[in-house]
């Protein structure tokens, strides 16, 4: 339960909000975002996975290649986007909080829409619910967030008895799967995309601007989709990565700990790597299909020509890269993002973007496409010039974190320590000649010189993440949550 205080100093920003009107002259944003999606999509590179529909996005928009989430866990990285700023000045960095307990006052990123006149709706999940258990709840949303709020549940839910799952009965955390019965209409996403559908028709007779945010809940585990979709990706043409011999000695203690922490997950039959492969790649076209019947609404609305569409993931996932399965690394695999981003006359239709950049990038971008002024919380950096030239360089480097540990990505290297300063260690990548970074060269002497010049880079970086932004009431607590995949 939300402790009294904070509740009611999020009254008090709830009450500051001005009631939308009408203002059909302003740009609408479209906010889609798939839950655990990897960059595992045709567009990125992927030789299987099918997604037209997010693949015809790209083609209208600009895509980039080296987008990067602040933190791979659910709830900490959907809190740092929203309020714009980073896990260590949200002190957000496990599952099963609400934003308020920690900087009550916040103005989100939906909440400046808000302010500025336009109709904020959320339909699905957008900030953290524990899946599949809070599916058709509100999780742990922001209610100050929005207007309106949807909370959609499908059969997905109701079939749960039928779901495969390393640990019977345990859905949410651990590798499960379910090729289901019945149509795309009857589960979970599919009610959403028709709820986008009604919504969109809404906003059409009323003439409102609109902030509308849809959260897929797949590929998130369970991986729930019809048949049809498993059908696609036989078990027989499904490769399973490997490890190495030795490899595990080469990690630093705290980063072998993230990924050998399930002890269930280590060393999966092939049989099991590959069904659980085809399962999250049957979810992945799944959400694809819900992703096109949400733009074709939007088409047929005729909201396309003055709506910005961004699409995206809370952070990437493992697949049996380095020996794991699913989120919470510093790896590229947890790190790294799918980002679409189509602005009508302002983007680049189908370029590529390759400059690094944050998802606490969209609060800033967001607003500066709408008119919008962000608040000094909002510490990211506008996209916009990278939309209008992709070839512009937003930033030097890409950060994230996880629990102790803190990395950078740079156009070609990955370095990440653990521990203040690194005293439980570091890891050192050259993307390069490995790109799925499994030499590490942390300590050798012929990178010593790159290595303190990343360390510095990477300190520096840290300062700036936990710089309190001028205003910001932030309230600590020593409540410690799990961070459970979930």
């Amino acid at each position: 339960m939300t402790p009294p205080r904070i509740l009611l100093l999020a009254l008090l920003a709830f009450a500051a909000v001005t009631p939308p009107a009408p203002a059909a002259d302003k740009t609408n944003v479209l906010f889609l975002i798939c839950d655990d999606l990897n960059t595992d999509l045709a567009c990125y590179g992927h030789p299987q996975v099918q997604s037209p529909n997010i693949d015809a996005l790209a083609a209208r928009g600009v895509r980039f290649e080296n987008a990067y989430c602040q933190y791979p866990l659910c709830g900490p990285s959907r809190a740092s986007f929203m309020a714009g700023m980073y896990p260590d000045q949200t002190l957000i960095r496990g599952n099963g909080i609400y934003i308020r307990e920690h900087i009550p006052q916040i103005k989100t990123m939906s909440q400046m829409f808000r302010d500025g006149g336009y109709f904020a709706t959320r339909i699905g999940k957008i900030y953290h619910y524990s899946v599949p258990a809070h599916i058709g709840t509100s999780g742990h949303d922001d209610p100050f967030s929005w207007n309106y709020t949807i909370n959609p549940r499908g059969r997905d839910v109701d079939d749960e008895a039928d779901i495969f799952s390393l640990q019977p009965g345990n859905f949410g955390g651990t590798l499960s799967w379910l090729a289901a019965e019945g149509t795309d209409a009857e589960q979970t996403d599919g009610i959403s995309a028709a709820e986008t559908k009604g919504q969109l028709e809404r906003y059409k007779k009323e003439g409102r601007s609109f902030f509308l945010a849809v959260g897929l809940y797949r590929p998130h585990t369970p991986y729930v989709a019809p048949k049809k979709y498993f059908d696609l990706y036989p078990l027989d043409q499904i490769e399973v990565p490997t490890v190495p011999d030795g490899y595990d000695a080469s990690l630093p203690a705290p980063a072998l700990k993230t990924i050998r922490s399930k002890k269930d997950q280590v060393d999966l039959p092939d049989e099991l790597a590959r069904q659980a492969i085809q399962a999250y790649h049957a979810s992945i076209t799944f959400a694809d299909a819900q992703v096109g019947l949400i733009l074709a609404a939007l088409d047929e609305t005729g909201f396309a020509d003055n709506t910005v569409i961004v699409f995206t993931s809370d952070h990437g996932y493992h697949m049996g890269q380095h020996g794991h399965w699913q989120k919470l690394s510093l790896f590229e695999n947890a790190t790294h993002v799918p980002l679409i981003i189509a602005a009508p006359g302002v983007a680049v239709a189908g370029a590529v973007a390759t400059s690094p950049v944050e998802m606490v990038d969209f609060y800033p971008t967001l607003a500066e496409l709408c008119g919008l002024t962000p608040p000094n919380t909002a510490v990211g950096k506008s996209l916009v010039p990278a939309l209008k030239d992709p070839a512009v360089a937003v930033r030097e480097e890409a950060f994230s974190q996880l629990q102790s540990g803190y990395s950078i990505r740079t156009a070609r290297h990955r370095y990440t320590f653990w521990g203040e300063g690194g005293a439980d260690g570091s890891e050192l990548y050259d993307r390069e000649i490995d790109p799925d970074e499994m030499v590490n060269l942390s300590g050798k002497p012929e990178v010593a010189g790159l290595e303190a010049e990343l360390k510095a880079r990477l300190e520096s970086r840290i300062a700036e993440g936990r710089k309190v932004p001028e205003g910001l009431k932030q309230i600590v607590t020593e409540t410690k949550r799990q961070e459970k995949g979930k």
